[in-house]
């Protein structure tokens, strides 16, 4: 049976000499794995349409575990990714972390349409990139069903003012005095606190519209980390080498 979507190719496997087994985030069928005869040839009709973030329409016949691959035309490629090796990093980053949360339709799209956001906005450079990983670490996990209690303080119901500790694992917040109470030391400035919630909250025409100090995106960045790896409850391969080149 042949069917048609739109697909971001978030990995990429040799197969023999000119051959890829791809894997695709796709609105309609969830992260699926796609065989691509002779993609690696240049002058295959499916070479530009395969290459790595590249977001393009596919016809694909379905096969038994996996599909294959008929035709393909590039919708979008991200040109500014490859500029740099930090770039390139957080955009693996990101791939690895779509993979990890391997969305199912309908949610598949929301992820799609966040991650073809967040390629973009990488390529403009526009913000820095910690702060777009950061961005994309909240707003995924969020979308997949782990947003976090952000109202208020979950023992007194402080709304703000001051500092306040953010719990990686239960996902909620304490204002200071109560995080003393509780042996926790607050994680979160005033700043990281509204972007946490802008980040969690906002629609998604606002998502990347907003400032953040260095000192405050330093703690955001470590909290929003710390969330992902407690839920995802694994490692991710490409995040110890994206911290070296962030550093």
């Amino acid at each position: 049976m042949q069917v048609a979507t739109t697909g971001l190719v978030l990995r990429q496997v040799k197969v023999g000499e000119a051959d890829q087994i791809l894997t695709l985030l796709t609105p309609d069928l969830g992260v699926i794995s796609a065989s691509a005869k002779g993609s690696l040839r240049l002058k295959n009709k499916l070479f530009s349409a395969s290459g790595l973030f590249c977001y393009s329409e596919f016809t694909l016949t379905s096969g038994r575990s996996h599909y294959f691959v008929d035709s393909a035309q590039v919708k979008k490629v991200f040109h500014g990714i490859s500029d740099s090796v930090e770039a390139m990093c957080l955009a693996t980053y990101m791939a690895e972390i779509a993979l990890s949360l391997s969305p199912a339709p309908p949610e598949a799209d929301a992820q799609l349409r966040l991650l073809l956001n967040s390629l973009y906005m990488i390529g403009q450079k526009r913000l820095p990139l910690r702060q777009l990983k950061t961005i994309y670490e909240l707003r995924a996990m969020s979308m997949a069903g782990y947003q976090p209690d952000l109202l208020a303080c979950v023992s007194c119901g402080r709304y703000d003012g001051g500092e306040f500790y953010f719990d990686p694992i239960e996902g909620n917040l304490l204002c200071a005095d109560c995080a003393d109470k509780a042996r926790h030391v607050p994680n979160l400035d005033a700043g990281a606190l509204y972007a946490l919630r802008h980040i969690c909250l906002a629609e998604d025409k606002k998502l990347f519209s907003f400032t953040l100090s260095p000192s405050s995106l330093k703690n955001l960045s470590r909290v929003s980390e710390q969330y992902l790896l407690a839920h995802l409850e694994h490692g991710l391969k490409s995040l110890d080498f994206l911290k070296t080149v962030l550093e």
